[in-house]
């Protein structure tokens, strides 16, 4: 049984942001990265939670991610943004956009925007919660390191390139759709990894192409280049609807990579010591272009009580939509996250560099 430990979130989240102060992010900048990966835990999505942060300490010591965060824009209309990262931390790059993107919206009704030279920007729907905030609804896709096989292949070319949308609801939780266009994320892996434990044979495969149940060998594999990888949502075959997975994936490349003359597939993480170059399509539609924010929130509400009230399979008496288990697990975590000890103390390892300590709940 693996072992757990609670940390109360305002201590995780002062140490996180001392760690990121001590390698050159400003406290702005550190604070939103610090709320990205807390929120991932948060609603139990630890493989993009606080567990990434030796990830994102050696990426900037190595010099693929900058701690700076300068934002250019290289093109820009009254609903629409290009914007080039300059390599800088993928979480305050995301947000700053976010922000600009939800102020168009505002004023001309809908905004996108497509973001080159960036770095892993945590959880897309943060973002997308960003806008239900003020009651928009929400669009965040990014690309990313190519750990995905296509179909009929063996190696790793597109990313996992997960997909965020977002509804506000008015007495319903908002839909808030968050997923990956592989079958899992490559954190999912590393979760299992630490737990030392076997995953299914549809979440990836060997060198070979073969369905594979070892985190550990397909993590390896993925590090050194020697084949084989994560499969696309539905899997390693057609019949199976693998090939939809991987059509998804693409259009995120496209959509973020593609349209912002940014890099796609294997030509991101591409260089070794120069940054990452991920890319992010970010986009908020003010409900006043269509029927007003009152009249969606009752379809919304109406559409979400239906899929809700559907009858139930045998053996089962609750049927989720998107994002509802995770906003009943920031409720849960509202005061503490549960932590792996192997988080917990690699955690610990990073900040004894910097004199940081991070203590158990009490």
């Amino acid at each position: 049984m693996e072992k757990r430990i609670a940390v109360k979130n305002t201590d995780l989240k002062a140490f996180i942001v001392n760690v990121f102060k001590n390698v050159r992010l400003s406290l702005e900048n550190a604070e939103i990265t610090a709320d990205v990966l807390i929120s991932a835990d948060r609603r139990n999505i630890e493989s993009h939670g606080v567990a990434r942060l030796k990830w994102y300490v050696d990426g900037i010591k190595t010099g693929i991610i900058k701690p700076e965060c300068k934002l250019d824009i290289i093109r820009e209309t009254p609903v629409s943004l290009v914007i080039d990262g300059n390599g800088g931390m993928g979480q305050p790059i995301a947000y700053h956009a976010m922000k600009k993107c939800i102020e168009k919206a505002k004023e001309h009704f809908i905004c996108f925007v497509s973001i080159r030279n960036s770095n892993h920007y945590g959880i897309a729907g943060y973002y997308t919660l960003m806008a239900l905030k003020e009651n928009m609804i929400g669009i965040s896709l990014t690309n990313s390191a190519p750990l995905v096989v296509p179909t009929f292949g063996k190696d790793a070319v597109i990313g996992t390139n997960p997909i965020s949308i977002g509804f506000p609801g008015k007495n319903e939780r908002p839909f808030l759709l968050d997923m990956a266009t592989s079958t899992v994320s490559r954190g999912k892996l590393e979760v299992y990894s630490r737990k030392e434990a076997a995953i299914p044979d549809s979440w990836a495969c060997d060198e070979n192409g073969n369905p594979s149940v070892d985190a550990t060998k397909v993590l390896d594999n993925l590090i050194a280049r020697k084949g084989g990888g994560l499969l696309p949502l539905g899997g390693g075959v057609e019949l199976t609807g693998g090939y939809k997975g991987y059509g998804l994936s693409a259009v995120v490349d496209i959509l973020s990579g593609v349209l912002s003359s940014g890099t796609v597939g294997t030509d991101v993480y591409g260089k070794k010591g120069v940054p990452a170059e991920v890319c992010h399509f970010l986009g908020v539609i003010n409900p006043e272009a269509f029927m007003g924010l009152d009249e969606l929130q009752n379809n919304m509400d109406y559409y979400i009580q239906m899929l809700k009230n559907a009858s139930k399979a045998d053996g089962q008496n609750r049927i989720f939509i998107a994002g509802e288990k995770e906003y009943e697990a920031m409720e849960k975590n509202k005061v503490t996250v549960s932590l792996q000890d192997k988080v917990f103390n690699t955690l610990n390892e990073i900040g004894a560099e910097f004199g940081l300590k991070l203590n158990r709940n009490k």
